[in-house]
């Protein structure tokens, strides 16, 4: 089954990837990039620990996190 947020937060996880390289490689930021690649990458992190919630409170209280 393809699962939107999922599939979603693959490809933006992807795209900070490529734009932290961007901004290491040709405008020498190492600090602002760093954390757009930790807070940009964490999406993913938290979307795939909310499908393994032991409840539907445990999903939607995960899922709230993203909110943030």
């Amino acid at each position: 089954m393809d699962n939107v947020i999922v599939n979603k937060s693959f490809k933006f996880a992807v795209r900070i990837v490529k734009l932290y390289k961007y901004l290491c490689d040709e405008k020498k930021e190492y600090v602002l990039s760093k954390q757009l690649l930790r807070c940009g990458t964490s999406i993913g992190a938290n979307v795939n620990e909310a499908q393994e919630a032991h409840s539907k409170n445990d999903f939607i209280s995960k899922l709230s996190i993203l909110l943030k």
